[in-house]
């Protein structure tokens, strides 16, 4: 059972009781993806290999450093709405929702393939926050999100369109 937490530690907010409570829930939840997509892009970005090795190792070195920009702020907009952010690796294994990639050798057009299902994936997921912001007049961290869903699309299209092997000229 968790531990009530201070007034003195709680952050004042003008939003309810219960939209703090579901806000944060969902950040913590987004938190952990992002923690676990930014390590398997590391993880392929450590492990890349073939023909193209030095164009992917260095999109996937750019994505990494894009998604590991958005904790801070994730972690923070919990704590400003007097919700808590994750608090160990452990916490974020139980909250992910991003599978893990342990596998010893994952061919190149493999790992983008995966990554882009990854960002697809945490795009959904930020679009879902995004809504239960709305229900909650959370204008902030709607705002936040938005940026995101927009930098997790970017990703996603390069991802594709790395990927491709063949020639298509429709759009």
């Amino acid at each position: 059972m968790p531990s009530p937490v201070r007034p003195d530690l709680a952050s004042p907010t003008d939003l309810s009781s219960d939209a703090t409570r579901d806000i944060t829930a969902a950040l913590r939840a987004l938190l952990a993806d992002v923690f676990a997509i930014y390590l398997k892009t590391k993880n392929f970005h450590w492990h890349m290999s073939g023909p193209h090795f030095r164009d992917y190792h260095l999109m996937l070195d750019e994505q990494s450093d894009q998604i590991f920009a958005m904790t801070d702020p994730l972690a923070e907009r919990a704590r400003k709405l007097g919700g808590m952010a994750l608090r160990s690796i452990g916490q974020i294994a139980r909250s992910q929702r991003i599978a893990d990639n342990d596998a010893d050798y994952v061919d190149p057009l493999d790992m983008l393939a995966e990554l882009r299902s990854d960002n697809q994936q945490l795009t959904r997921e930020l679009r879902r926050v995004h809504e239960l912001c709305d229900e909650h007049g959370d204008v902030a961290t709607a705002s936040l999100i938005e940026n995101w869903i927009d930098d997790a699309e970017r990703r996603v299209w390069f991802l594709y369109e790395a990927g491709r092997t063949g020639h298509n000229s429709r759009g």
